[in-house]
Order: structure tokens, then C-alpha cells, then sequence
């Protein structure tokens, strides 16, 4: 057992300096790193020490304006490819967010895009030199897929003998290569993927850059620390309980949760492949609204539904923008359902503040707020979770066997010490007919808003928390109802950052009684001199398939809030 324990231990050291090592030499920060203690925060101006002030105009353009350059010439894909690749090392540096560099690759594709153009005088695609970063689930050619797992390691998904090792790429890997863009990077993940916390036995820990106090999220946490730090100007990750959303939010950006069958999921890493009774999905994360309707939109233009047996039939629906902009531009309200708590966890005091301030912008520009009184969440969260625990944790506790390596606390609470029974078919039949149910009471008490309205419509989307935490401190994130959800309805969801944690506004609240024993643990855990200075966001909701409207509408909130 002793010896096994040093083989994980020293292939686990191998690959975190493997990682390290492929960073070249010129981008190292040489001395010591600050402590978290020092420099909490390393975003703005302390990552900036660090690049040219060629190399930050570049890395601080958003997706929509790299495009805008790269695809007319006036700036080489080249150039823009090797500033977020350095500013990328640098993000590892201060963030542990990466998983695999294939920086070389990267600037030869940008060196191909920019002979194009010079020949043709045209972009590749819509999304031309623009550099994307990719979770660890998306297999590239000639690029390690690791996944958290240290058994995975050189592997194809822990298979050393699988043809597909090194050859195989994910089917949106092979879209955003026939849109134009560069990929150069793939981002830390939790072993399992099923945390709202990045850490795994290979890269260690991966810090929030706005308060490295705090997680980055899960599970595409690396994801959301690399692209809040401008590492990137816009990624992919997979949400099946949040884990898009939930690194959104916590490092200030935009990220989409489609609806199910919307995006490819097809040749795409995952734990429990197979469960299909709850599906994860794909999304994009990005700095700005406007760069993630870019990438949905970029990858729906290639007609995924021909490519992966999964996705809907589903093009961008113009109308749907036509629609929403038309009531937006001729000033008639919308309106929108505020859930302030779920009845199970209340968020902490930044959290409920940048409600509030969402609720006022909207109600300035004279839209209608009214109180979301759902059938209880505490009904669908439990049907959720259970999905993960189907197959008794068999085939998380097989990837962990892979190489003797021990589950990290979260997971061995959650799936015990080694897999238990199976669900059999008449289980997981009742299951899936109490969510069905949970899903018809709900789209019932949605629609039945008409008569609240003053609009003629149901509420147009619902506001709430992402989760009651502006970002959870190290090793205790413990609840993830507020996304989940979602999941277990199949809603559109999309992040919208609002404020950050002011430690002088967001005070502990004293009188407090606690609705829950988690509640309790989440609201004991919040400290104002801690959290100072964390992001701060809210979820915009809609009905299935409604993505278009959310982009539309969760661009027009951020430019409210960027006016007030």
C-alpha cells in the first residue's frame, strides 16, 4: 500500500511540474509570490506588472473586440494568441488554473489564420484568432486529457490502450477549430467534476484572483479563475449542478447554462458517462454578455444537431432577439420575479445587497418586480442529487482505483469509502416521475404569473442568487441549491456580475436566525473582513430553450448596472 501510495503521489508531483515546466522560461515570475495574506487580490494592476502595455490593451479587449480586429487585419492572431498565453502563465502562476498548456500549437493554428487572411483578405469564421480555453474534458489532439484524475494521466479516460489516445478530438473542439478560433489551453477541474470547489491531487488548489481568500468554483472553476484574471477573453466549461455558473459568478463574469440538447456534448469527458437521466451541458463563460452570445452563437452557426444525435434542431432564433429588443426599445415594461431565498439557505448580506440593486435598476427603467413564490425548491434539489448517486458511486471510486490515489474530503463525504448499491430500474422510474411532476407544478406556477403581471405575460425571466455566498471561503462550499435547480428543470440560466463585496455596506447581520443547519454553517462562515472585495452576481432565469432572450436581456441588466 506504502508503495502505491508514493507511485500516485510522485506521477501526481510529475505531472503538476510538467505543467509548470511547459510555461517558458521568459514568462516565470521570478521571487517570491505573495502570500494570500499580502496580495489577496491579484487581478488589475498587479497582473499587469507582469505584461507589456501592448500585451494588456490586447488581453482587456473583450471576445467581441478581439474579433473585430483580428477578422479585419488590424490585429495578427499571432500577437493576440502570445498575449494570452503569457498573461495565461501568468494566471497559473497566482491561481493554480491550468491543466495543460499547448502554447506552440496555439501560435502555429494562429500562424495558419493569419496566412489566410494575407491570401484572402477574409476571416476563417466568425470567431477568427480569437484565443478560447477549455475545461479538462475536451479532448485535443496530441494534449493530455487528465481530468482531475491522477489514473488518467496519459491516458484516454484511463484506457493507456485506447486508439483514441492523442487522436481523438471532442466535437465542439472540432467546431471552434472551423470557426476560426485558437485554442491554446485547458483549465483545473475538481477530480470527479462534481464540486463546487477546483482541487484535485495533480494541480492542488485553485485560488479565486479577485480574493485568493475564497474559491474560484466548480467545476469549471480553472475556467472561471483563468478568464477572471484575463487570462482568456472567453471559455467552455459543463454544468450538470452549477458548475458554470458558479465559477461565473464568483470571479465576476457571464456564464450560460443552456437547456439540454441545445449545444454538442458529442466525444466530451465525464464522470458517470452514460447517466442520462440528468445531463450536463455545455456553456460558454466570457467577461462580457455580449462575448458569450458570441461564442453560443458562433457554434450554432455550424449546425451542431448534424454532428452530435443530442442536439436539438435549434438554430439562433432571430426572432426571439427581434421580440425582446422590440419591448426593450420601445421602453414597455417587462417583468420579472425576484426569489430572494429558497426557504433552505438565505444568501449572505453581499449577495441579498446586489439583489436589491439589480431589483432597482430595473424597477428605474420602469420595469415590475414581483416576489417569486415557486413550489419548493427544497422538493427538486434532493430529486437532483440524487441522479449523482445512481450507479452507488461505482464509477467515481473506478477512476480513483486507476491509481490509488484518495478522494479529496468533499467527495469521500459525498460517496463514501467505496461504491454502495446500484439504483434498479423501478428506482430510478419513480425518480424520474417525481421530477417530471415537479417540473409540471412548475411551469404552471410560471405561467399562472399572468394574473400578477401588469404586462399580459407571465413574468418574462426570474431573478435569484447563484449561490448564497459571493464565493465560498477554502473548503467550505456546502450548498449548491440555487443552481441545481435549474438543472433539475432544464431552465436557461445565465450569470450577471452586479457589485463586489464592500466590507463597510455588507456587515454580519447579528439578529440572525437561522433557517436550516446549513443555513446556519453558510451564515457563521461569512466574515466581511474576509470577503471584502469578492464578486458579487445574480442568476437570470428562463424557460427552456430561452437563450436567446436571456443573452438579450442579461446584456441590457449589465448595461443598467453599468450606468447607475
Amino acid at each position: 500500500m506504502e508503495s502505491q501510495n508514493r507511485l500516485w503521489l510522485s506521477r501526481a508531483v510529475e505531472k503538476r511540474e510538467s505543467i509548470l515546466n511547459s510555461i517558458p522560461g521568459k514568462w516565470l515570475i521570478t521571487g517570491k509570490i505573495p502570500s494570500v495574506e499580502e496580495q489577496p487580490d491579484v487581478t488589475g494592476p498587479f497582473v499587469r506588472q507582469f505584461l507589456s502595455s501592448r500585451e494588456i490593451e490586447i488581453t482587456e479587449t473583450d471576445a467581441v473586440g478581439i474579433v473585430a480586429k483580428t477578422s479585419t487585419g488590424d490585429w495578427s492572431a499571432v500577437e493576440v494568441t502570445q498575449a494570452f498565453c503569457h498573461r495565461a502563465s501568468i494566471a497559473h502562476q497566482l491561481t493554480n488554473c491550468l491543466h495543460e498548456t499547448f502554447f506552440d500549437a496555439a501560435l502555429s493554428d494562429a500562424k495558419l489564420l493569419d496566412d489566410h487572411f494575407a491570401a484572402f483578405k477574409s476571416p476563417v469564421g466568425p470567431l477568427h484568432g480569437l484565443p478560447v480555453s477549455l475545461k479538462d474534458q475536451f479532448h485535443i489532439k496530441n494534449v493530455d486529457t487528465s481530468m482531475g484524475y491522477v489514473g488518467w494521466i496519459d491516458t484516454f479516460e484511463g484506457n493507456k490502450d485506447d486508439a483514441r489516445k492523442g487522436t481523438f478530438e471532442s466535437e465542439l473542439v472540432q467546431e471552434l477549430r472551423a470557426l476560426g478560433a485558437v485554442l491554446y489551453c485547458k483549465t483545473s477541474v475538481p477530480a470527479t467534476l462534481m464540486s463546487g470547489e477546483t482541487a484535485n491531487n495533480i494541480i492542488g488548489y485553485t485560488y479565486n484572483p479577485k480574493n485568493r481568500n475564497l474559491t474560484a468554483g466548480g467545476s469549471s472553476g480553472g475556467e472561471g479563475a483563468l478568464i477572471g484574471l484575463k487570462g482568456s477573453p472567453g471559455g467552455f466549461g459543463s454544468d450538470i449542478g452549477g458548475s458554470i455558473r458558479i465559477p461565473a459568478a464568483f470571479n465576476g463574469l457571464y456564464g450560460l447554462r443552456p437547456s439540454v440538447g441545445r449545444f454538442p456534448y458529442e466525444g466530451t469527458a465525464n464522470s458517470m458517462d452514460g447517466q442520462c437521466s440528468l445531463l450536463s451541458v455545455l456553456g460558454p463563460l466570457a467577461t462580457t454578455a455580449r462575448s458569450v452570445r458570441l461564442l453560443f452563437e458562433s457554434v450554432l452557426s455550424r449546425k451542431p444537431w448534424i454532428y452530435d444525435p443530442l442536439v436539438v434542431e435549434l438554430p439562433w432564433r432571430q426572432y426571439q432577439e427581434e421580440e425582446i429588443q422590440s419591448l426593450l426599445s420601445t421602453s414597455s415594461p417587462l417583468c420579472f420575479g425576484m426569489l430572494v431565498d429558497d426557504g433552505v439557505v438565505k444568501p449572505q448580506p453581499p449577495v441579498l445587497r446586489a439583489l436589491q440593486v439589480v431589483g432597482s435598476v430595473l424597477q428605474k427603467a420602469s420595469h415590475e418586480i414581483i416576489e417569486w413564490k415557486p413550489p419548493s425548491h427544497s422538493l427538486c434539489v434532493p430529486l437532483v442529487e440524487k441522479h449523482w448517486y445512481l450507479d452507488g458511486g461505482a464509477d467515481i471510486h473506478k477512476a480513483f482505483a486507476l491509481s490509488g490515489e484518495p478522494l479529496a474530503p468533499a467527495m469521500s463525504v459525498r460517496y463514501g469509502a467505496a461504491a454502495t448499491t446500484e439504483a434498479n430500474a423501478s428506482e430510478i422510474a419513480a425518480l424520474h416521475r417525481k421530477l417530471r411532476d415537479y417540473k409540471k407544478e412548475y411551469l404552471d406556477y410560471w405561467m399562472s404569473t399572468v394574473v400578477q403581471t401588469r404586462t399580459g405575460r407571465p413574468v418574462d425571466a426570474v431573478l435569484m442568487p447563484a449561490a448564497p455566498y459571493a464565493a465560498a471561503r477554502k473548503g467550505k462550499f456546502a450548498y449548491a441549491g440555487y443552481t441545481m435547480i435549474l438543472n433539475g428543470l432544464d431552465y436557461t440560466a445565465i450569470t450577471i456580475p452586479v457589485t463586489t463585496v464592500d466590507a463597510t455596506i455588507d456587515k454580519v447581520d447579528e439578529g440572525y436566525q437561522p433557517i436550516s443547519d446549513k443555513d446556519k454553517s453558510v451564515h457563521e462562515d461569512y466574515d466581511p473582513e474576509i470577503y471584502n472585495g469578492a464578486h458579487v452576481a445574480v442568476q437570470l432565469v428562463g424557460r427552456r430553450f430561452q437563450e436567446e432572450k436571456m443573452l438579450v436581456l442579461a446584456e441590457y441588466i449589465g448595461k443598467l448596472l453599468s450606468q447607475q
